[in-house]
């Protein structure tokens, strides 16, 4: 079966079709991330305007070669900004309306889960784990299958891609902050991380599996307060360090506390790749699935791939897009 997915959650446009879950047969992305690093950070309004004048280019593109084989659409309901959710949802109503194809809703966070489907060789095995780590969400779920996932814990306010975004600000190396703030660490030579200020890494000991990472962006405010001359390179690989700390603590222990048969990572923070290194080192042993980088990104093949193994069309008149959808919500 090929689908078509639609992507329109934040500041991605984006559309590709997917064979069977698995197979990228086009993967078609138009950003503006460049505009927001003007205002250092994304103006939701901003992203709404650019992806009406991008989404139908992006699809045209997504399609061309695949027009007459697709069989259904898929489009992101939500979670994420409602302007943006709003062109794509009303988008893929009006495809699905003229074309007469089934049209499914996705749950965002749900989705980025499937990029671990796309690749070649073994797929992931229930019961497993999930981490899905991005710019608003920070979120640990148990999946037994398709259909049923149970929430375990997230972020109990700022989410560890925005806090990198807000700390980078803070150090004014720009935005996004994640790739920003890993440039600049690889700067630190070894002997400097020795007998050095150690930024927080909070809730790391908690018994829970949920995250904090608020506290840990006050503490960045104070030291670059409290330094006439920060130690930029230094303080970047300590903020890496400490939000890696908690996401690598937080899923091992939710691994050693179920008997799982897969790990899966998710969401854009997953593209770092000191948080990729530390992932592997620490679920040694684990059948641990890492997207390739490109595919932990907004996207609208993971999308596709969710809604094949998801496969519930809705009526039109029952799709709404809902900035606030949970992660376990599935629509119905």
């Amino acid at each position: 079966m090929k689908i078509l997915g639609i992507e329109t959650s934040c500041d991605e446009t984006a559309a590709a079709v997917v064979e069977d879950g698995r197979k990228i047969l086009t993967n078609v992305v138009a950003s503006s991330v460049e505009l927001h690093q003007k205002t250092g950070g994304i103006i939701p309004e901003v992203a709404a305007r650019e992806q009406l004048k991008y989404i139908i280019p992006v699809i045209e593109e997504a399609i061309k070669k695949n027009h007459q084989d697709i069989e259904a659409i898929a489009v992101t309901a939500g979670p994420g900004l409602i302007g943006s959710l709003l062109v794509g949802v009303e988008t893929a109503k009006t495809l699905a309306y003229t074309w007469q194809k089934p049209l499914i809703p996705i749950n965002h966070l749900q989705a980025h889960l499937y990029a671990n489907w796309l690749k070649k060789g073994d797929k992931p095995k229930f019961p497993a784990i999930g981490l899905v780590v991005s710019g608003g969400h920070t979120d640990l779920v148990l999946m037994k299958n398709h259909q049923q996932i149970k929430w375990l814990g997230g972020t109990r306010d700022d989410a560890a891609g925005e806090c990198f975004d807000k700390c980078s600000r803070l150090l004014g190396l720009g935005y996004p902050g994640g790739p920003a703030i890993g440039q600049e660490a690889i700067k630190v030579k070894r002997e400097k991380i020795i007998n050095k200020m150690k930024l927080p890494r909070p809730m790391i000991h908690d018994d829970n599996f949920d995250f904090s990472f608020s506290g840990l962006k006050t503490a960045v405010l104070n030291e670059v307060k409290k330094q006439k001359n920060p130690d930029l390179p230094f303080l970047a690989y300590e903020i890496q360090e400490a939000i890696t700390d908690v996401l690598v603590a937080k899923t091992k222990k939710v691994a050693e506390k179920y008997q799982i048969k897969s790990i899966l990572l998710a969401g854009g923070v997953t593209a770092n790749p000191r948080l990729r290194e530390k992932m592997t080192k620490a679920l040694l042993g684990y059948n641990l699935f890492i997207p390739q980088v490109q595919l932990c990104t907004d996207n609208a093949t993971f999308v596709a791939a969710c809604a094949f193994f998801n496969f519930h069309p809705v009526s039109f008149s029952k799709i709404q897009a809902d900035s606030s959808l949970e992660i376990e919500e599935v629509i119905k």
